[in-house]
This record gives structure tokens, sequence and C-alpha cells, in this order.
């Protein structure tokens, strides 16, 4: 991955959408912030979308449709529960995404694998998070 595409991933806000309005904004390296951390307490967690496969623009239906078979891909994993979410970049690059609680490791790499994103966001037992990048 270029330097540039790196650097776009690490600067971006992760935004995850509150059910009381307005969102909690999830940075690279940093911990949960506290509205997300009550919710997730321990659990593992990560953020995906399912937009723009490979860091290439797809038309809005095209990426509309992976991000509906994403979200029942998600929906299908025991245990994960899904929130809407939204990543925004310092270039106005905006993505929907979603924010899976108690989504193992392994599963969060298979989904992003499965939906050719070249990066996603993980998390557990309150660490930070963590830019994960496709082999």
């Amino acid at each position: 991955m270029d330097k540039q595409l790196l650097d776009a991933y690490l600067g971006s806000e992760y935004r995850v959408r509150l059910a009381r309005g307005g969102a909690a904004v999830i940075r690279v390296g940093q911990p949960l912030p506290p509205a997300l951390d009550a919710v997730a307490g321990d659990r593992e967690w990560g953020f995906l979308t399912a937009w723009n496969p490979g860091s290439q623009p797809q038309p809005a239906p095209v990426n509309r449709a992976a991000e509906r078979r994403l979200l029942a891909d998600a929906r299908a994993l025991a245990g994960v529960t899904v929130h809407p979410a939204y990543g925004v970049g310092t270039d106005g690059w905006r993505e929907p995404s979603f924010w899976l609680l108690g989504i193992q490791r392994a599963q969060l790499a298979e989904l992003g694998q499965r939906y050719r994103q070249r990066a996603w966001l993980y998390g557990a037992n309150r660490g930070p998070a963590q830019l994960c990048l496709s082999p």
C-alpha cells in the first residue's frame, strides 16, 4: 500500500452513530470513546465497509448492493451486533460502514477479504483501535 493511502486510513475518522443522536469517533491508535466503550466493554469489535473495494471508486448502486450483502453476512454471525457507521477522510471522502460488536478478529478479516477491502479497524479488551491491512 502506498504511503498516501496509508496516511489517509490513519488520518480518517471512523464514526459510529449513537442511538440518542450524533456520533462517536474512533481514531486509529486510540481507545474507544467513552460512549462506545460503555457499550463494548471487553468485547471484540470491528469497523468495516463494503464500499469501493480495493480502494477503487465504484458506482453508488454497486456500493449499496455490496453494503447490503455485508450487512446480511454480519447479521448472520452468532453474537455479533451491527451498528450503523461511516468513515470520513480529511479530503472529504465518506463511506457508509458498520461497527461490528462481538466479532472475532478472524471473522472480521474474512469479511474484509470477501469484500476486497484494503483495510479495516479492529479492537479488543479496551485496547486501542488497530488498523488492519489486507494481505
